[in-house]
Parts: C-alpha cells; structure tokens; sequence
C-alpha cells in the first residue's frame, strides 16, 4: 500500500509539471460543460417541439404539471437551505389543480388575428372557478396544517410563504403555457414561438456573454451576467419575431414587440432566480439536466415569458367576439 500510495504521488507530481497552464484546464473543463449542455439541449429541444406541436393540449397540461412539481421540488430544496421547508404535498396538489384548471376551463372564445384567421377554444370540461378560489383553498389547507400540527404562527409563516411563493412565482405563470395551446390553430405556433425566443435568446446571451461580456448586470446575483450578453438575449428574440411574424399571421411589428416584453419578462424572472439560489449558497438549482443544472434553470426564463406572450396576443391582438 505504501509503495502504491508513493507511486500515485510521483504520478501526480509527474502530471503536474507536464501540464503546469491552469487555464488549458479551465478551457478544456469549459468545453466538455459547453459540449454536455449542447448535448442535452439535442435531446430535449426536438422533444419538446413534438410535444408542442403534434400534442393535444390535456398532453401538455399534464407534462406541464409534472415540469411544474419537479421545479416545485428544488424550489423547497432551496428554500431548505434557508430553514423554510414549506407544504411540499399540499402545495403540489395545488399546482396540479391549477393546471388542471387551465387546461378545463378553455371557455368556448373566438378571436380574430388580422383580417382572415379566426380562433377558438374548446368548450369548457368543468365549470370554470376562478384562480383566487385555487388560492384561497390553498391558505385553508395551510392554515388547517398549522393547526391540526400546533405550531406557532410565529413558526409557521415562513413555510406558508414559501409555499405561496412557489405557486405565484412558478406554477401561475408556467400554467400560462395551456392557454396558449388551447387556441385552435395558432395555439402550437403561438407557444412555439415563446420557447424559440427564450430559447434563441439564451442561446446568444451564453455564447456573447462568455466571449466579449465585460460589463457585469448584476454582480450581487449573478456574477457571469453581463449587459453584452443581456443585449444579445433581446436581440435574438427580436429575430425570432421578425423570422416567424408571417407564420403567425400577425403584424411584423407587434411580434418583434411582443417577443421584446417577453424577453425582457425572461430575463427578470432569470435575475429572480439567481437572488434566490444566491441567498442559498448554491450555483444550480439541481443537477437533472446536465450541462443545465436543474428544472428550475432551465424555465426560469419561460416562468416570465409565457404570461407576456398569452395576455400581449389576448388583449393587443386578438378581438373577442
């Protein structure tokens, strides 16, 4: 053992002096990461864009919710970092009646873009309830848990914050992506168009922050932002608006409009989440995506995207008759 333990050191020491320039493995370990996150994105993107278009919509509820209940998961595994464990299951069953909601309550509407095309939802499955009355079941059951467990207020306020938050700042605006979707014959295109311009704009903030970021964003929270690499996000959304107005039959103006607002709504909900993965002393908010982190990393921006784009096409573009 000691012969063998020797060895190992000289071996070391021998790897040491044959690669001494720290920075070739600092650029080698940057582009296996770089290679690892083009690889899962290969996988996913072409998944994704299936499921989006050839799906039916209770098909994208459902993956929706489950997407959902993963992020859920490393929100409260965060928020354990901070000594907040909040109402794991209750809050789940929530986020899935949300959803849920979402997809039944397509009430029956039509709406006309431009001139020609016109849309409508599917009647509704279920009489449609309000989304306050979701929540308002949701504090019930938090307050029914603090009393049926006897905890102190005091105690129990920072769980049932948490809880709350994760359904407003996660579940609520991630839902939004159902009602794109029910819209007959633009929904997949309208929803395919929110993940593009998240997706493009990620893609260039990454590649040009990393090559000629100098000025930082937001240092406090995310130390590798950058204002180059925040120009470049709102820029490529920008080209998926000019590239893809015509397919959604909509002014070239009004997308590159509304494609900006979501990309700026992106990028806010991106800062959100690193303040909060910040204040837990971690990078990643999990690690189920390689090369990505977690769940909640990789949507963080679509959380914001999604609502801009359902309510900018609802009230700016479609007419309701």
């Amino acid at each position: 053992m000691a012969v063998w333990l020797r060895s190992a050191r000289k071996f070391r020491r021998c790897s040491l002096m044959n690669f001494p320039n720290k920075q070739i493995w600092a650029r080698a370990n940057a582009s296996a990461g770089t290679a690892t996150r083009v690889l899962t994105a290969a996988v996913l993107i072409p998944a994704v864009v299936a499921l989006v278009w050839w799906g039916s919509t209770w098909l994208v509820a459902a993956l929706g919710g489950l997407v959902a209940l993963l992020a859920l998961r490393e929100f409260f595994s965060l928020g354990g970092r901070l000594n907040l464990q909040g109402y794991r299951w209750w809050t789940s069953l929530c986020a899935l009646w949300i959803f849920f909601q979402q997809w039944s309550v397509s009430a029956a509407q039509s709406y006309q873009v431009g001139r020609n095309l016109r849309l409508t939802q599917a009647p509704a499955l279920v009489p449609e309830l309000p989304l306050e009355l979701v929540f308002f079941v949701f504090l019930l059951g938090c307050a029914a848990t603090v009393f049926a467990l006897r905890r102190p207020l005091t105690d129990a306020l920072g769980d049932i914050g948490i809880s709350s938050a994760g359904l407003v700042f996660i579940v609520l605006p991630l839902s939004a992506v159902v009602r794109i979707h029910a819209l007959d014959v633009l929904g997949p295109k309208l929803l395919l168009f929110a993940l593009l311009l998240v997706w493009v704009g990620d893609t260039l903030a990454y590649f040009v922050g990393r090559s000629f970021g100098r000025m930082p964003m937001a240092a406090q929270l995310s130390p590798k932002k950058t204002w180059e690499g925040a120009a470049a996000n709102l820029l490529g959304s920008a080209i998926v608006g000019v590239a893809l107005f015509g397919w959604l039959n909509i002014d070239a103006f009004q997308a590159v409009l509304m494609a900006c607002l979501a990309n700026v709504a992106g990028q806010a909900g991106d800062l959100l989440k690193s303040a909060y993965k910040r204040g837990a002393g971690v990078k990643d908010s999990g690690t189920l995506l390689p090369g990505h982190g977690g769940i909640l990393d990789r949507i963080d921006a679509l959380i914001l995207a999604a609502p801009v784009v359902w309510y900018y096409f609802r009230f700016l573009l479609a007419s309701r008759f």
